[in-house]
């Protein structure tokens, strides 16, 4: 696949991969169009790592991202969505972009931000930009809809999440790298070395970047895990940004010290099919290596 893929080659090798489902059989295209699209797999994920201080022990982070609202995933999906994510009870949620998958078509913000609103995450909401966040003119809805949800939003900057007794860790965001312009000295930059650091960025190829820094895991979206695969052949297709990491985790840079993980959305775009590619939410419990879960953080 050519590194620069243009969105008319995006969509017909999309259309070409929707063929070759469609040759496999009238089910399968039903099945792809109608059933696993509407599915949820919520998968559960240990994090180990020694420099995750003792006291972020059963510290819980849930991911969400790629909801593309206004394509085929409405608004009664999103507000489910939410009650799915609070019953994790996280400790902090975090979202890896493509909120809405035309922002300056879709006319029903007030409802998305009374629904992100209701979301709850003691230690903090943090969000980057998707490129559909920047399309179409989206880049000021899109900040209005997190601002005002409640939700911080990290363009080339970082937070830190302190507990009650003083520990902390350090959470990340870069722009995004397909309309946006990622920065990552400027994210990173203040944050003490061989600090625990935790990287958000909607394109998962930012990770060959981001290896070269003191993150630790890095949580993108983006590639919706090529949305349909087909069996000893993997995703059909894969978008600028998303060819390299397709969907789970991977290991990369100098003795493998950046864990990334890329979650395959929960919408779709360009065309309304998943296949063996259900939509995911992740929950990450992050622990320290050697010591026993504890949850009185709170």
């Amino acid at each position: 696949m050519p590194k620069n893929l243009t969105r008319r080659s995006f969509i017909k090798r999309m259309f070409g991969g929707v063929l070759v489902l469609g040759g496999i059989s009238t089910g399968g295209y039903y099945y792809a169009h109608e059933i696993e699209p509407h599915m949820l797999d919520i998968t559960l994920h240990d994090f180990p790592s020694p420099l995750l201080p003792q006291e972020f022990n059963g510290f819980k982070i849930v991911q969400f991202s790629d909801t593309h609202l206004g394509f085929q995933y409405n608004l009664e999906q999103f507000q489910k969505l939410i009650k799915k994510i609070n019953g994790l009870e996280p400790d902090m949620i975090v979202f890896t972009g493509d909120l809405m998958d035309n922002p300056n078509e879709f006319k029903e913000t007030q409802q998305i931000i009374q629904a992100l609103t209701k979301l709850r995450a003691p230690f903090g909401k943090f969000a980057v930009y998707g490129n559909h966040d920047h399309g179409g003119y989206g880049s000021d809805i899109y900040r209005r809809i997190i601002q005002e949800a409640g939700i911080t939003l990290l363009v080339n900057e970082a937070r830190t999440v302190t507990l009650l007794n003083g520990s902390s860790i350090h959470i990340a965001g870069v722009d995004d790298s397909m309309l946006g312009h990622p920065n990552i000295e400027s994210a990173l930059s203040g944050l003490p070395e061989n600090s625990y650091t935790i990287l958000l960025s909607h394109a998962p190829d930012f990770a060959s970047v981001a290896s070269n820094y003191n993150i630790q895991l890095q949580l993108s979206g983006h590639s919706h895990g090529g949305q349909i695969q087909i069996p000893f052949w993997g995703p059909v297709v894969t978008p600028p940004h998303g060819e390299k990491y397709p969907e789970g985790f991977y290991q990369l840079g100098h003795n493998q010290g950046l864990t990334l993980y890329v979650n395959r959305g929960l919408g779709t775009t360009r065309l309304p099919f998943r296949f063996l590619s259900k939509p995911e939410l992740t929950l990450f419990t992050l622990t320290s290596e050697g010591v026993e879960t504890r949850d009185d953080r709170r």
